[in-house]
């Protein structure tokens, strides 16, 4: 039987920072309103995919699963747009990434029944040092990358959760799957993690479609992924006049620095 992964809501953000660097996550209980749920899970439906910016579209047919992976979200409506800085994540982001930090993407995700499972992975580890150095507690590995699961259904196992392996941030050899926790919590919550933590995607054996909303968040000298490239992604007007400072600040508009 699966095992669950602890989801502890620190009252403090240094605190919840803090879980960052002790065991690679943190938790935010009731992230999004149920009407903001809803209305994403809405988009998420009458999202078309536009292949130049690498996403992918494609209706369940027989033997195949439904899947919708759609790049630059904040870009398409303002539901997405409003998940830029939400309160108790984007102070997180900024705690650990620094008051400068950027979104290096959004991504809007839905998959249907029949997606398989993922391996265990992790999506960068810039700084790989031998376990030994990273058990000193004078070792601490700054936060280059983070992104954060906003999860639009109450998850249970059949829908396929997101699994961690707690700590192993910091660990250089895949973890053993007896290790995996899953992650089951409710529509709303929210997790934000490190990109060096081991993690996976499990397989949708549900009756129903499981969505969710990635935001990912980096340190400024970390390069947006807003394709496509070569000078061919655009914001749509209306974006940035929504915009207050901080959110154009996230999409990029940063105040002058060094390489600049």
């Amino acid at each position: 039987m699966a095992s669950t992964a602890p989801l502890i809501h620190h009252s403090q953000i240094e605190d919840q920072i803090e879980a960052m660097h002790q065991i690679g996550y943190a938790y935010i209980p009731q992230a999004l309103t149920l009407e903001q749920v809803a209305e994403l899970k809405y988009q998420m439906d009458h999202l078309e995919g536009i292949p130049e910016s690498f996403d992918r579209d494609r209706a369940a047919q027989p033997g195949v699963f439904l899947e919708k992976h759609i790049n630059n979200a904040f870009n398409r409506d303002r539901s997405f747009f409003d998940c830029l800085d939400i309160k108790g994540v984007i102070e997180i982001a900024e705690g650990v990434h620094g008051s400068d930090c950027h979104v290096i993407g959004m991504t809007a995700w839905v998959t249907g029944p029949g997606r398989p499972d993922q391996t265990l992975h992790t999506d960068w580890k810039p700084v790989s040092l031998p376990d030994d150095i990273t058990a000193d507690p004078r070792v601490r590995i700054p936060i280059f990358i983070t992104t954060t699961h906003f999860y639009l259904n109450d998850m249970y196992e059949a829908l396929g959760p997101t699994k961690f392996v707690p700590g192993t941030h910091v660990k250089q050899n895949r973890p053993e799957p007896s290790e995996e926790l899953s992650i089951l919590c409710g529509a709303g919550d929210a997790v934000i993690f490190r990109s060096e933590v081991w993690h996976r995607g499990t397989a949708n054996t549900s009756n129903e479609n499981r969505y969710l909303l990635q935001v990912h968040y980096a340190q400024r000298m970390i390069t947006q992924k807003f394709p496509p490239y070569l000078n061919k992604f655009q914001f749509e007007p209306h974006v940035l006049d929504w915009a207050t400072d901080r959110q154009r600040r996230l999409l990029g508009g940063h105040q002058k620095g060094a390489y600049d």
